[in-house]
């Protein structure tokens, strides 16, 4: 029984946690407000790194080279591929003059390193401003490059955009996938618009050249063969510098992983750099996992035994409605509408998932870029 009443008090703490987080961190993303910025004709450089690519580049680069903006270049990065990936690249370059590529031969020092390959490529743009994206992603919209560079001001250096996965019908396990990407993605958005930013996704991100160079590119983190996108930022982002930009026009989406299997892989490596976060966003991080964890955990072992089963009853509804209330309406920002829906069932299986992973990571490494 002093057990139970422990876990009750501790369940009151954990709820009071799971709403600060939902009502009122995630909340700055839901009360964002979406201004158009002024158009800027800005020169912009589009830079994707590709590693045996070869039919994600056939089918998503007519969409890149099909945007609607008056100046930018294509900096196409071949990273060793072994396939036809430069080939096609040249193909490309043939029918488009604003094609750059960048023929990568590995070095011994930074064998399999991504990080290496988007060096070369940064160096290779001929513009300061750089736009970043995936060779398995596609722009939601011809104004993606438009409405991504437009959120650069003198003192806005960094952009933060949403880059969502393609909806596959049937499928739970996309439903799996398309939802740690968009919690992820309220996550690290939401704390940028608190001035906190601490993470981006490559599939959609801009900054600056200079703001690359004045960090001395990925030299702080090269060891790291992952977080060409998520270390980087965490190392330059501040108040100061970063803004987010998630105008539907700024979307973009990417192919999701076939198979549980694939998904886990990659899930591996980008859990394995969160350990090199500065201290204060591993807290954060942290604290809010430990929360989803230990309020299922309580919640079940609560109403299980039935202790003060009325108050916990209510402590539970009032952390859903909160969740879900946020959820949704950062869903209509975000274009997931369908998610919130399915959200008890998908945060209970990814708070196992995750734990799986953690622990998986602490047995052995997780393999890096391809």
């Amino acid at each position: 029984m002093v057990i139970l009443e422990i876990a009750f008090y501790l369940f009151i703490v954990i709820v009071g946690i799971q709403v600060f987080f939902y009502g009122i961190i995630f909340n700055s993303l839901t009360r964002h407000k979406i201004v158009k910025p002024n158009l800027k004709n800005i020169s912009v450089s589009v830079i994707i790194c590709a590693k045996n690519e070869v039919e994600n580049l056939r089918e998503f680069l007519p969409s890149i080279m099909a945007q609607e903006y008056s100046d930018f270049e294509v900096i196409l990065i071949n990273d060793n591929s072994t396939d036809d990936t430069f080939k096609v690249m040249e193909d490309f370059k043939e029918k488009h003059n604003n094609i750059k590529i960048v023929n990568v031969i590995p070095i011994e020092k930074f064998w399999g390193n991504k990080k290496y390959a988007l060096t070369l490529g940064i160096k290779a743009a001929t513009h300061n401003f750089l736009l970043f994206t995936d060779a398995d992603c596609k722009p939601l919209s011809k104004r993606w490059i438009q409405e991504m560079s437009s959120h650069f001001t003198n003192d806005k250096t960094i952009v933060l955009g949403y880059g969502a996965h393609q909806k596959i019908k049937g499928s739970i396990i996309n439903k799996l996938i398309r939802y740690e990407t968009f919690l992820t993605a309220i996550q690290y958005l939401s704390y940028a618009a608190l001035g906190q930013p601490y993470m981006a996704v490559g599939r959609n991100l801009a900054y600056r050249k200079e703001q690359f160079f004045e960090a001395n590119g990925f030299m702080q983190h090269m060891y790291i063969k992952s977080g060409d996108d998520d270390l980087f930022i965490n190392q330059v982002a501040n108040a100061s510098n970063t803004t987010i930009c998630i105008s539907k026009d700024s979307f973009t989406v990417s192919i999701p992983k076939p198979s549980l299997k694939d998904w886990t892989l990659q899930k591996r490596r980008h859990i394995s750099t969160a350990n090199h976060y500065k201290s204060k966003h591993k807290f954060f991080l942290a604290t809010f996992y430990c929360s989803q964890f230990l309020f299922w955990s309580l919640a079940i072992t609560l109403v299980v035994f039935m202790f003060e089963w009325k108050i916990v009853l209510g402590l539970i509804i009032l952390r859903f409605v909160v969740q879900l209330i946020n959820l949704f309406l950062v869903s209509k920002k975000l274009n997931e509408k369908d998610l919130p829906f399915l959200s008890p069932f998908l945060e209970l299986f990814l708070i196992a998932f995750q734990f799986f992973i953690f622990i998986k990571n602490m047995i052995s490494k997780p393999k890096y870029w391809k």
